[in-house]
């Protein structure tokens, strides 16, 4: 495609990025909400990502075989449906306080991203040139992480504005907080229906791939470096949804106010990660530089985290200063710097698993989308090992493992072609 042919899928592809971002990073804001209205404890409340999360893993590979049948198109529309249903499913969850049903809920409106992530990652890809993918997908989670920078602080705004640090509320006053999650989920059901309509009557081209045949190749599974690309992104989401979901949970263990607010902070740090990648990707940077740098720049910010006192606010005034906050402790200010570290993950690790995989792509995009499970089971990994220590602060070295497998995969495992060879290394 020329670029006026990119142009407007762009668009269309960049709305739907914004409600991935809205609706994925609102889980860092709900799961210090629904710790307190429904009593639970850091690894309940983390249950949030895992509901949420998982369906990536259960549904990525149904989804892809109905993409091959029905096309890109219609499964971005699909995917919208069955957000909207989840949306709905919030209503009930709200007005009884019920966490099962709003895992019910959450675990919906996974399975719709699953199908969109599933169709619009490769499509981004595809649409242009292969060497400058991660800038496009830069561009899209600049978008993205937009909304993640705006969903929290519109949250706390429109829920919290009037209840301090949530201690100690009657059971009173948690169910009237229950209630006020009903008509923001009614507007997102709404919104999401009329993108349906947005998808389904726009122009937007079919991706054909050739059915060209690879030798020895007969599944996905023969492809190493996307089965390895799989798991770096598993690391990579794990990484991603702690630095981004628990960092409100670390500001209520710090004794901070307004910590439903705090994930903002980790996507403005992702935004300007972005910013970067869409600046200096392909022209300045390859896709597989700016993958180390990343993967380097978190294991220093994680070291920060760990080794920043809880009292001190030096760095904190430095960054943010200008904005007025300085009364954040560096240890939190570290936890939102691996938003910078993590920007450049996503857009690098697809363009290199996906490269040359022809009729073979959905099935590829698919096993990347599993890889989201991540995001499901190392959050709980985290929780579970920072109420056993009782130290989450500690914790967070957890994420070393994540940085040094993205690492690997980018200075050796994306260029692998086979099994054999990764065996001879």
């Amino acid at each position: 495609m020329d670029k006026k042919q990119t142009l407007f899928p762009m668009v269309i592809i960049g709305i739907l990025f914004f409600i991935f971002g809205f609706v994925t990073w609102l889980n860092g804001s709900l799961i210090p909400f629904l710790k307190v209205i429904c009593d639970l404890n850091d690894f309940q409340a983390l249950f949030v990502t895992f509901a949420f999360y998982i369906a990536y893993t259960v549904m990525a590979f149904p989804m892809s075989f109905l993409l091959d049948k029905i096309g890109y198109k219609d499964g971005m529309a699909l995917g919208l449906g069955v957000m909207v249903i989840g949306s709905l499913l919030f209503i009930p969850a709200a007005q009884g306080a019920d966490f099962s049903i709003f895992l019910v809920a959450l675990f919906t409106l996974g399975t719709g991203l699953t199908i969109l992530q599933t169709a619009s990652n490769p499509y981004i890809v595809h649409i242009g040139p292969l060497e400058s993918a991660a800038m496009r997908i830069s561009i899209m989670g600049l978008i993205n992480k937009g909304a993640g920078v705006i969903v929290p602080l519109l949250f706390t705004a429109l829920i919290l504005s009037d209840m301090g640090t949530m201690q100690d509320l009657s059971a009173e006053a948690k169910d009237e907080l229950a209630q006020r999650l009903i008509m923001p989920y009614i507007v997102m059901a709404v919104v999401l229906t009329g993108l349906i309509a947005l998808v389904k009557f726009s122009e937007l081209p079919e991706i054909v791939f050739e059915e060209e045949e690879f030798k020895g190749k007969k599944n996905i599974l023969d492809f190493p470096r996307v089965v390895m690309g799989a798991i770096a992104l598993f690391f990579y989401v794990g990484i991603e949804v702690i630095a981004g979901d628990t960092i409100g949970l670390y500001g209520q263990y710090l004794g901070l106010e307004n910590t439903t607010a705090l994930t903002s902070y980790t996507m403005m740090f992702m935004v300007f990660g972005y910013i970067i990648g869409v600046a200096l990707i392909p022209k300045y940077i390859s896709q597989e530089k700016a993958l180390i740098y990343s993967a380097i720049f978190g294991i220093l910010f994680l070291v920060g985290v760990v080794a920043s006192s809880g009292v001190s606010h030096s760095i904190s005034e430095f960054l943010w200063g200008w904005m007025g906050i300085t009364t954040l402790p560096n240890t939190i200010t570290f936890v939102a710097l691996l938003g910078f570290a993590n920007a450049l993950v996503w857009p690098t690790i697809w363009p290199l698993a996906l490269e040359g995989l022809g009729k073979y792509t959905a099935q590829g995009s698919a096993l990347l989308i599993m890889g989201i499970a991540g995001g499901a089971i190392l959050p709980l990994v985290f929780g579970k090992i920072s109420d056993v220590s009782g130290d989450m602060q500690s914790t967070y070295m957890l994420g070393i493992v994540c940085y040094v497998f993205i690492l690997m995969y980018a200075l050796k495992w994306h260029k692998i072609t086979s099994w054999k060879s990764l065996d001879s290394e």
